[in-house]
Formats: structure tokens, C-alpha cells, sequence
């Protein structure tokens, strides 16, 4: 027994992707397609992916909204789990990243599921909610540029109902987060702080999870 996480050598993470994720042919040939991408670090884990899968269906989920596409993994993840009638609106800038992803689901027949809207995530954001979209999402992710996430967080407060869960990805940032230092980029210290006054926020209720590079969730109060 241990009282403390376990780190994954090579061989325990590879026993875990083993028994504990069931990746899909369409999720595993995307993640494939994106290992020699320059950025490819910028993908979700395939871990990370079930997990999403997981808690979408235990949620019973039907409205989800993503902040930072990248090539789709994360946003084909949630468009299999997610019920004939659900929808998915993703967030991202780049017409280049996400020609992958809609390559990927159009062959994996969840395009019409996806609402794809290419502009900066917080304009989006205020226009969702301009359209009158206030706490009508289920389930968030943000998983995008880091010195935004407080603002990206405080729009998913109002898109996401109470009840619903919003998702935040690399808040460890790997590592840098424990000790920041002068010379680290902005959004280090900025995350940081974040993850520092969420643990406190009567708003909601969350809990850090140490999967990927860390992943926060948040159940809306």
C-alpha cells in the first residue's frame, strides 16, 4: 500500500493504458496521426480521454463546450460518449490545427455533432452567451492558452449549469506550478495563483486530479 500517487515509469504507464483505456479505432488513428506533429505534446493523453468518456456518460451530458481544439483528440473523445442528441461547441483559433480534427470527424461520423467556431475563445464565450446560452452546457474543458484560463473559467461559471463540471487541463504545467520562478513565462505564475484560489472557491466544488498534467475538476454550485 502507499499513501501518496504512484509515478509511471514507462512500464506501469503502459500497463495502464493496458487495462484501463479503450481507445476507439477512430481515437487511436487521430492520436496516431498527431505523434509526429511538432506540438504533439499539446494533445490530450489517451488516459485523459477515457476519463472524459467516463464522466460524460456518468453525467449523462448532452451540451458540451471545449476551449482549445488543437487536432480534435479531446472533442472526438466527448462527441463518441456523448447521446445521438448531443452537441459539442469547440473553441480554438487555428484553421490548421483543426483541419486534422474535422478530417478525423468526418471519418468518424460525429461531425454533426461538433460546432466547430474559429475565432478567439473569449469572443466566442460572449457570444454564446449573447445567444442566450447561460447555464446551458453540462460539461467544459479548457485546455488552452494558459495566462486565460481565469477569464476562460469565469465564462464557463456562467455557460456551465449548477450541477455541471468544468474540466481544466495542465494545471500542473509540468511542475513549474509548485515553484515558480522570476524568469517563467506569465501564465506559470497566473495558473499558479489560479489553482491556488480555486481550492477556496465557494462557487464550486473541485478536486485536482494528478492524470496528464494534472487535470482540475470543477462541479458547479
Amino acid at each position: 500500500m502507499t499513501r501518496r500517487t504512484l509515478s509511471l515509469d514507462g512500464r506501469l504507464y503502459d500497463y495502464l493504458l493496458g487495462v484501463g483505456v479503450k481507445e476507439s479505432p477512430a481515437l487511436a488513428r487521430l492520436r496516431e496521426a498527431t505523434a509526429g506533429h511538432r506540438l504533439a505534446k499539446m494533445q490530450l493523453a489517451p488516459e485523459q480521454g477515457a476519463l472524459l468518456q467516463w464522466l460524460v456518460r456518468l453525467t449523462g451530458a448532452r451540451r458540451y463546450l471545449e476551449i482549445g481544439v488543437f487536432t480534435g483528440y479531446s472533442a472526438l473523445a466527448v462527441a463518441e460518449a456523448l447521446p445521438a442528441d448531443g452537441r459539442v461547441v469547440a473553441c480554438d483559433v487555428s484553421d490548421t490545427f483543426t483541419r486534422i480534427a474535422r478530417e478525423h470527424w468526418r471519418a468518424a461520423g460525429v461531425a454533426d455533432k461538433i460546432d466547430l467556431r474559429l475565432a478567439p475563445a473569449l469572443d466566442t464565450l460572449a457570444a454564446l452567451l449573447a445567444e442566450g446560452r447561460a447555464a446551458s452546457f453540462d460539461f467544459a474543458l479548457i485546455d488552452a492558452d494558459k495566462p486565460n484560463t481565469p477569464a476562460y473559467f469565469e465564462a464557463c461559471l456562467k455557460l456551465v449549469r449548477p450541477g455541471g463540471v468544468i474540466a481544466i487541463d495542465n494545471v500542473f504545467l509540468n511542475g513549474r506550478v509548485a515553484e515558480p520562478q522570476p524568469d517563467d513565462p506569465p501564465g506559470v505564475a497566473i495558473l499558479a495563483a489560479f489553482n491556488a484560489a480555486l481550492r477556496d472557491d465557494a462557487r464550486v466544488d473541485a478536486t485536482v486530479l494528478p492524470i496528464g498534467d494534472g487535470l482540475t475538476l470543477a462541479r458547479v454550485r
